[in-house]
Parts: structure tokens; sequence; C-alpha cells
């Protein structure tokens, strides 16, 4: 209830008051309405505006159209009047959070709106300070300290790994927060800390602290990420060396554990030898043998029981062919061979006569002069090979082999051929003059002579093939050819 006085003496009024509670943000110029334009400029007498702090205070009066500041504190040159008697309040502080009153004298009424300040200030930054060097894991760690400053009301923070949510769980991850009012502008600091137990899996985690406060949008501090360090759970062995390992190489053991820091010294176990390597992790065998061919491990100095192990093969083929080089038999003598094979694997082995392939190994267990050649075997395992060969050379007496007889095209000559085998190179004679045609080279015992004659009459031919062995001799019937010569004389007339 309040009383006015009109000319016709005090009279009491009733007001209705209705609290409106306005929000402004902090450093920034703030309007304070006034009834919201309820009542009519034209209604309205005077308009004054105070608030209440222990005692009332007054800050400015309008009546018509002038407006008089009659603050004397700190308002004194942050309050106007705006055209609709709205209360301007220019760099707000939270010192603003009260309530202020609006009082319109109309001409037969009083009124006063009530308005509750609130003043919003989101943080000014985030960041993480106090970070730790390194964390261990399964091992309680400071992880940091999380920092929203000079906020209204607090800020409340939030921790994230790879932007999901950490929750206080009190085993591996444990927060604590708390809340500092600055004495002088009343602004809140929040601090959060992060306790945390590291994985394995965080070693490439991103870290950060979050906040969405009522007066802006979300702020992230910038991400940070940590050294995980965790003993060696697993060891490995790796053999560095050329494909196939061969005799004569060099092979590298290398050792790897996955520890972080990571181990730099190992044993390494080197069949019955044990070898320390500091500050490396790897050792070479040079030039290596057969007799290199074993186990091998690597361990760490200090946990002997944690190793690791691999086969080394070291490949080799080894051949032994017997005969070797050129070697002489005679006719229907025996040539044993023996290819003898000393290897890591299972070898693959071929033969070739002359560069022919041949279905299996030679057998000359009675030598003929078809056998005479070169004779080469193909030893393969893997990627290794070995070649061995000899050349038979069949000596002996030579033989005519065959005889035979053709009509030349023109049909005006018989072509004889005699065709024999021998070593050394036989020489062949015929009992008839002829006209040698061709003679073949002399391969592996193999000789071929041909040549044309012009028989007056049928007769009898033979060729004769010496060498320092023997000789053999072989004979055909050659018919005439000149019933044949004078038909075409005929024909020709």
């Amino acid at each position: 209830t309040h009383s006015i006085l009109t000319p016709l003496g005090i009279k009491p009024i009733i007001v209705f008051v209705c609290l409106e509670t306005v929000t402004g943000i902090y450093g920034e110029t703030l309007e304070i309405p006034c009834n919201k334009g309820a009542i009519k400029a034209e209604d309205i007498l005077l308009t004054k505006w105070k608030y209440v702090k222990g005692v009332p205070g007054d800050l400015l009066v309008k009546n018509g159209l002038n407006v008089s500041v009659s603050a004397t504190d700190d308002y004194k040159g942050r309050v106007s009047m705006a055209d609709n008697f709205s209360l301007l309040l220019s760099d707000a502080t939270l010192s603003d959070q009260r309530k202020f009153t609006c009082m319109l004298v109309l001409r037969n009424d009083l009124t006063e709106h009530p308005v509750n300040v609130l003043i919003h200030k989101s943080p000014a930054d985030l960041e993480i300070n106090d970070k730790a060097e390194e964390l261990e894991i399964a091992k309680s760690t400071k992880l940091g300290t999380c920092v929203a400053k000079d906020s209204n009301p607090a800020a409340d923070i939030i921790w994230l790994k790879n932007n999901k949510p950490l929750v206080a769980d009190g085993k591996g991850i444990s927060i604590q927060s708390s809340v500092a009012v600055d004495p002088v502008t009343r602004l809140s600091t929040t601090t959060s800390t992060l306790v945390y137990s590291a994985e394995k899996g965080d070693a490439e985690a991103l870290f950060t602290c979050s906040t969405r406060h009522v007066a802006g949008s979300e702020l992230v501090s910038p991400p940070v990420t940590f050294n995980i360090t965790y003993s060696t759970e697993n060891i490995d062995l790796k053999i560095i060396a050329t494909e196939p390992l061969v005799e004569g190489a060099d092979v590298t053991l290398k050792c790897a554990a996955d520890g972080n820091p990571a181990p730099t010294s190992f044993f390494f176990h080197l069949k019955e030898n044990l070898v320390k390597v500091e500050n490396a992790d790897t050792y070479t065998i040079v030039n290596v043998s057969r007799d290199t061919t074993g186990e091998y491990k690597c361990s760490l100095i200090d946990d002997p029981t944690m190793e690791a192990s691999k086969e080394i093969t070291v490949n080799y083929l080894d051949i032994n062919l017997t005969p070797s080089g050129t070697i002489i038999r005679n006719v229907g003598e025996p040539l044993p061979v023996n290819l003898q094979i000393d290897s890591s694997g299972v070898p693959k082995v071929s033969w070739m006569k002359d560069q022919v392939k041949l279905d299996k190994e030679p057998s000359l267990t009675n030598v003929a002069y078809s056998h005479a050649g070169v004779y080469e075997c193909d030893v393969t395992m893997g990627l290794l090979s070995q070649k061995a060969a000899f050349e038979l050379v069949v000596q002996g007496s030579p033989v005519v082999k065959q005889l035979s007889q053709e009509l030349s095209e023109n049909g005006l000559h018989q072509i004889l051929i005699c065709k024999a085998e021998g070593f050394p190179k036989p020489t062949v004679t015929w009992s008839i003059n002829g006209t040698l045609l061709s003679e073949s080279p002399f391969i592996n015992g193999k000789i071929a002579q041909t040549i044309a004659v012009v028989p007056a009459a049928n007769l009898t031919v033979s060729c004769s093939v010496a060498n320092e062995f023997g000789s053999d001799t072989s004979a055909i019937n050659v018919s005439s050819c000149k019933y044949k010569i004078t038909a075409f004389v005929s024909l020709l007339s």
C-alpha cells in the first residue's frame, strides 16, 4: 500500500509489484526496462530510477524533458535513461547484481516497477597447466590442472580424452574441482585437477578440458598429449639377411622390445656363447657357414627370462659329378656316372645332352657312338643352383651304318649316301668314281658322305670307312642310267 499527495489530500493506493529479472553481460551496457511501455508516455509526470544497497539510493530523475543524475557513487558516470524510460547501465560489473526500481508518478497514481539484475560472464580462457612430464601405465598420476578464469557464475569443467568425457570412477580416474572468487571483481575461477591411470593406448590420445557457460558458447582447451611409459611386455627377434642366406654372407640379429622407454641393451645367445650388447639392438655374424645353422635368442639384460628366439638356416648346395672333363671310351665299354649332392634342403636334378633335356640320369653301361656328346647336370634348391658337365668321346673301329641310293630329280644320276660311325674321324672311299656332293660335319662320331654317279651298266658299289682302329665296308647294287639317258635325249629331239 502506498500513499500519494493529491489536491484532495493524501490518498492511499494499492500498487501490485511483480519482480522481473534481467541478465546482462559483464563489461557491456545493460538496458533495464521500466514497465515495458505498459503506461503511455503522456500519462507520466515523473520517472525516477533508484536501487537498494543497504539503504535506497537514487540514480536519476526525468521530469518532463529534463533528466538529472542524482547518483553520487560509482553509478554517477554510468547511468542514463533511454527514450522509453529504460535505465541504461554501462560497463556492467558483478556489483550491479541487485534490485533496481523504476518509479512512475502519474496524474492520479504512482507505480513502481522493480527489476532484479544478474550479470553473467563466460571464462576468459581455458587451458591445462601443471602437465605431467609422462604417464606410467596403471599408475595414478596427476595429469594436469584445467583452469577456467574469471566467470560468473562459476564454470563447470569437463575432462575429455579423444573428445569423449572422462568420468571419475574412484579407480583410474579422479577429478577434483574448486572455485576461487576474486575479492575485487567477485569473478570466479574454477580449477579442476585430473588424476589419471594411463593405458598403453593413450600414447596417441588427445586430452582436453571444456566448459559450456550460460554466457557463451563452449570453450575447449588446446589438446595435450603425453609420453606413456610402461615395462616391456613383448620381445621379438628379427633376422636380417639376404635371401637365400648362403655361406660367406653376413646375418644381423635385431632385438626389439615394446617397452617405453624401449630397452637399449640386450643379451644375444649365439648357440653356446652369450654376448652382451649395450646401447644397441643388433648383433652381426659375419662370414656365416653351414655350421652357423641353429637356434638364436635375445633377452633383456634386467630380465633374462624375457626372451625371443629364431632359427637361422644357412643354405648350401655342393655337387660332385664323376666323371668330369673329357672322357674317352671304346665302343662297348661301360662309363659309370655318379652325382653326389650335399645340401641343406631337398634339391631338384635335371640332365641335358648336347642342350637337349633328358628324362633321367644317363646310364652308360655299354657305350655306343650315339652316346657321345656333352652331358650337363643342373641341380637347384630354391634360389641356389650348381652345374657340372662332362664330355664323352666314344672311339673305335668305324662301322657303315647305312648305304642307300636314290635317283636324282632329273633322273640322270644315281645319288649314293654312305653313313658311318667311328672315332677318330674315318676316311670314306668308294669303289666307283663319282662326284662328291656333300659331306656332313663330324659330330659325336657320325659322318655322312653323298656322291652322284652315272653307271653305264648295272653294278655293285661299295663304301669303305677306315681309321686307326680298323675299317668296314658295305656294298649296294646300282642300276644303269643308260636307258634313262637315251630316253631323255629322244625327248630333246
